[in-house]
């Protein structure tokens, strides 16, 4: 997966190759909520808000960051909505953008910024908000060039971000069938046991691989790969489904599936310390590889780039957490992903391995291995949700700013002059349009159907964890079932 979307050979998202096409929007191959309504991003924005005034507003060392940020459009929505927050503009040092496409960072740098000038920096760009002459957006391509500061309070956001991470799939087999006389049933026939052969006992975990199709079963415009059960135990089949109960309590059953994603569960890892400090007691994992596979000190070949390495991570001690981190993604809310690879091209589902760099490759979100890898990764933070999207938006007034979005366009159409036109230029049939598309955007993104994005998209917080006072109850953030006084 990693090869195919962010790999500097001809990554879906980080190919270099001249090209007119746009992975996002009706014209390309998929749309996201954030292209889809205004009010998705401008409620994400007060979402922030919300939290920043539950945190004691604080008036300085506050940063944003976004994780994969597309085109940008999420995070202008942000800002141009926390600017109606004056106190909280204020004390926003800097605005991070991870990103590892050099063609979508020039994108968002042009919405972000304008005119403003994008020039290179210690760990990637930076360029001047068009909204404020004092507020820093910088890119970065990883996650760990962006400081790690005790008095700093992050505001992290990774929508549909963890879904186009690489995955490993793995598939408990019973143990082989063994001859009391040692020998063990082969599809072949019989072999027999060689004195230092471990025959298991139990069942074990077994990967699927990506493999070459075998020439007799390949077909004109078919894929030439496929996954395949690995004939024997990998190092990641030994290691990983061994890390969690949920994973350990279904090896005994036969042919259970289950998808893990450890460069998901580092980056919840790190969000989890930049809120609330290291768990002193944690045995780091290593950390997620960079965007490009290009070593430092690798030769590069023409139109190839060099990642320089991250610094070594250093135990965060913060000793009073603050800042949140929000997930929106799509996955199920209760179990284990399984069988969930999929490509995506044109608005269609197609095998993960056609047109390989051209197609997008995405899988479920585990929701509760972000959560366990947070809890158990910072004693500082705690976990809400996932709920699914309709249930958050609702929640945030989706409805409520739709109606005053859609007032407002019926307002100008009524106040248009002789000539027909709205009260702000506009003819009254455009006005007419916006409105409709108000409507049935916001109606989109809270669709409860089999396949709406109301229903498949889930939304989990990551916030401080505050032991509640004696009588008091459990501070819930807002979306999540809780309130915040103004």
């Amino acid at each position: 997966m990693r090869q195919c979307l962010t790999s500097d050979l001809g990554g879906y998202y980080t190919s270099t190759a001249p090209s007119d096409k746009d992975q996002f929007g009706a014209k390309g191959d998929f749309v996201t909520s954030p292209e889809i309504s205004q009010v998705f991003g401008e409620l994400i924005g007060v979402w922030v808000v919300a939290e920043w005034i539950a945190q004691g507003r604080k008036s300085e060392g506050v940063y944003l960051m976004e994780m994969g940020p597309g085109r940008g459009t999420l995070m202008d929505d942000m800002l141009r909505t926390i600017r109606n927050f004056p106190p909280l503009a204020k004390a926003i040092e800097a605005v991070y953008m991870v990103e590892a496409s050099p063609r979508l960072r020039e994108t968002q740098h042009k919405l972000l910024c304008a005119d403003n000038p994008l020039k290179e920096n210690d760990i990637g760009h930076e360029s001047t908000s068009k909204h404020s002459k004092d507020l820093k957006i910088i890119w970065t391509e990883d996650i760990r060039f962006v400081p790690r500061e005790a008095d700093k309070t992050p505001f992290i956001i990774a929508h549909e971000f963890f879904d186009a991470l690489p995955i490993h799939v793995f598939q408990s087999v019973p143990p082989s069938p063994q001859q009391p006389d040692g020998t063990i049933q082969t599809p072949t026939g019989p072999i027999q046991a060689g004195p230092q052969r471990r025959i298991p006992k139990e069942s074990q975990w077994r990967e699927l691989v990506v493999s070459p199709k075998p020439p007799h079963r390949l077909k004109q415009g078919e894929p030439e790969f496929e996954l395949t059960m690995a004939k024997a135990a990998t190092p990641h089949s030994m290691y990983l489904p061994e890390t969690s109960p949920r994973y350990k309590a279904l090896k005994a059953t036969d042919g259970a599936t289950i998808e893990i994603s450890p460069e998901s569960q580092a980056y919840a890892r790190d969000f989890a310390i930049r809120l609330g400090g290291s768990n002193t007691n944690e045995t780091p994992p290593p950390p997620p590889p960079p965007p490009s596979t290009k070593q430092p000190s690798t030769p590069t070949s023409p139109g190839q780039r060099t990642v320089p390495s991250a610094p070594p991570e250093q135990p965060l001690l913060k000793p009073s957490p603050s800042g949140a981190a929000l997930i929106i993604d799509y996955g199920p809310a209760t179990h284990i992903p399984a069988n969930s690879l999929r490509g995506i091209k044109q608005h269609a589902l197609i095998s993960p391995f056609l047109s390989a760099g051209t197609t997008d490759i995405s899988a479920d979100v585990d929701f509760l291995a972000l959560a366990e890898t947070a809890i158990t990764s910072s004693p500082g933070v705690e976990v809400h949700g996932p709920v699914d999207q309709a249930r958050f938006l609702a929640a945030m007034g989706i409805e409520e700013r739709a109606a005053q979005l859609v007032k407002r366009a019926v307002d100008l159409e009524r106040g248009g002059g002789a000539g027909g036109g709205g009260g702000d230029g506009r003819e009254k049939g455009e006005l007419t349009e916006v409105a409709k598309r108000i409507e049935s955007g916001w109606r989109r993104l809270v669709d409860r159907g089999p396949q709406g994005m109301g229903r498949l998209y889930q939304v989990m917080a990551v916030v401080p964890h505050k032991p509640p006072g004696q009588g008091e109850a459990r501070r819930r953030p807002v979306g999540f079932g809780g309130d915040v006084g103004v």
